[in-house]
């Protein structure tokens, strides 16, 4: 089951944009890596959380070491890890050198447990983290009505320039 609110959103790249409502999933936990491995020992039986936690970590570091030797590396069906590059471009190609490498991503390309994900799922709309806020806020003070807008308004003042 996924959670999700709404919310308006308006492309900052096309100046004429009119705003149009987006889905956007809420994070029920971030799950820790105990509670995952747990979870893994719980389903399997065969192995101990302490096999589960040492091969997850292995291979952890393996995948670095073959990442940062130039492999990509297939998972089965979990996906494909690989690297890409993040440059500071150079004038010519005489110019580049390593130094205008600036990042070195991840990329993860799912495999096929993950296609069809959006068949194999229940979607629930629920009120926005703010939303959710201003009542429980409104429920402690013991008042009857939450002012929505106020609580926009302020998120909105409260916000960094840029954000």
């Amino acid at each position: 089951m996924i959670n999700y609110s709404i919310y308006l959103w308006k492309n900052p790249l096309d100046a004429e944009a009119t705003e149009m409502a987006y889905a956007k999933n809420q994070v029920t936990k971030t799950m820790t890596f105990d509670e995952f491995v747990k979870h893994i020992a719980d389903h399997n039986g065969v192995f101990t959380r302490g096999t589960v936690k040492g091969v997850v970590s292995d291979t952890c570091s393996c995948l670095v070491e073959m990442l940062l030797n130039g492999c990509k590396v297939q998972f089965g069906e979990l996906g494909t890890f690989g690297i890409s590059l993040t440059c500071e471009p150079a004038d010519s190609m005489e110019e580049f050198t390593a130094s205008n490498i600036k990042t070195v991503n991840i990329v993860f390309t799912p495999g096929e447990d993950f296609e069809n994900l959006r068949s194999r799922t229940e979607f629930v709309p629920v009120a926005s983290r703010l939303a959710q806020k201003a009542t429980l806020k409104a429920e402690k003070a013991g008042e009857s009505t939450v002012n929505l807008e106020a609580a926009k308004n302020k998120q909105t003042l409260n916000e960094p320039q840029g954000a």
